[in-house]
């Protein structure tokens, strides 16, 4: 595929994932915090989230499947998956927390298994769909093009 085939495509990809609510404006900001002296830097915060985001969920899965749930451990864990998905601006798996702690408080151990496995739905979701964005930023480097500089706005729309 030619340069800027591919180009098109990321930036095609790009607006999808915002559209469909995989990501938000704090992954542009991410973005425009890599340059020419960190080129990996998105990449490397991205899977630093993906070995914390396992982490928590196997965490979680542990916690929930104790006879006694502790519900304030169960809830300290959602808290910090959200706090590090809102941080690479994994929005849809952001938005899976929020319930789940509303669930915790309740301390309904069935409706944070329903939560849980939601949040691992969305997590597997995004994981795939940002590494096949990595994959295409990738490609493009290796057929000798630029990574397009993509911005987020509040209405989903993304310029260049």
């Amino acid at each position: 595929m030619e340069v800027g085939q591919l180009q098109r495509s990321f930036v095609e990809y790009m607006a999808s994932l915002f559209r469909e609510g995989f990501l938000d404006a704090q992954f542009s900001q991410l973005q425009q915090l890599q340059d020419d002296s960190n080129p990996d830097f998105v990449v490397e915060v991205v899977s630093l989230f993906f070995e914390d985001s396992e982490r928590l969920l196997n965490d979680l899965t542990m916690a929930l499947d104790q006879p006694n749930v502790d519900f304030k451990q169960v809830d300290a864990h959602v808290h910090q998956l959200k706090g590090s998905s809102s941080s690479v601006g994994a929005q849809r798996v952001k938005n899976c927390c929020i319930p789940f702690r509303n669930c915790c408080e309740e301390q309904n151990t069935e409706a944070c298994l329903r939560c849980l496995q939601q949040i691992k739905q969305e997590y597997l979701l995004a994981k795939n769909k940002l590494q096949t964005l990595f994959d295409l930023e990738q490609q493009i480097v290796a057929a000798g093009g630029a990574i397009p500089m993509v911005q987020y706005s509040n209405d989903y729309g993304l310029s260049l």
